[in-house]
């Protein structure tokens, strides 16, 4: 799994930060960095899509309702970029 820098020390992955002192990251760690924003950018952007949804916002927070709703959006959203 891929978490942002808030994570430190938690075994997921994050991005690489510069050393104390240091100026700059090696070219492989930059690679890296830029590959994670992508991915974490994708997340971010189908998170605040489901947020707007009114399925999820009516939602209650008990049992698994949260979950089972948050599965089926997925569904659909995987139904409709597979055409």
């Amino acid at each position: 799994m891929i978490a942002d820098g808030g994570y430190r020390g938690t075994g997921l992955v994050i991005p690489h930060r510069r050393e104390r002192g240091q100026t700059d990251l090696s070219d492989w760690k930059e690679d890296h960095n830029r590959s994670h924003r992508k991915v974490r950018a994708r997340v971010e952007h189908a998170f605040a899509r489901m947020k707007s949804w009114k399925i999820l916002r009516d939602c209650r927070f008990k049992g698994g309702g949260v979950h089972r709703a948050v599965l089926g959006v997925a569904r659909l959203h995987n139904l409709t970029l597979a055409g």
